[in-house]
């Protein structure tokens, strides 16, 4: 019996990590916008062209959150088996850590968009625990969950094929 997908999960956690980060981060609690590092949100105008980036950033998130679905049902229709409820629940959290890695590593450093806590300052110690935690840690989790719950579920299958 073959390996369940993994690729959707990680593609999901990706895009659902990106939604998460811009409903916390953006809109709930408001530290910061896509280019609130380039052009802080001072201004009717300055807020208009943040809200503009966040949703094109939103719509990017949608389109990788539609094309995680889009491959789990491939799957689904193929017959390819679908992970368990802990494998998912890793791969998601996989999927996130990646997001929350590349993102932070991009926006935060490389292209200094915007940071995790720009308003109403920027604090640096915020940028290195969300590449930390939120990146490093939560692919450390999400990898292990994974692993842990396909290696059960190789064993399941190993037992079941050989009765």
């Amino acid at each position: 019996m073959p390996n369940p997908s993994t690729t959707p999960g990680i593609v999901l956690g990706v895009g659902l990590g990106g939604f998460v980060d811009g409903i916390v981060l953006h809109q709930i609690v408001q530290w910061h916008n896509m280019g609130s590092a380039i052009v802080p949100p001072t201004t009717m105008d300055a807020m208009r062209r943040n809200m503009t980036w966040d949703g094109l950033f939103h719509a990017g998130v949608w389109a990788l959150t539609l094309a995680g679905v889009s491959l789990l049902l491939r799957d689904a229709r193929r017959g390819t088996p679908l992970p368990g409820n802990a494998a998912f629940t890793g791969q998601l959290l996989l999927g996130w850590g990646i997001f929350n890695l590349l993102e932070g590593i991009v926006d935060h450093h490389l292209l200094d968009l915007h940071h995790v806590r720009d308003l109403p300052a920027h604090v640096p110690l915020y940028d290195w625990l969300f590449l930390a935690f939120g990146g490093l840690g939560f692919i450390a989790l999400g990898w292990w969950l994974s692993r842990r719950a396909d290696a059960a579920g190789q064993r399941f299958r190993a037992a079941s094929s050989s009765s």
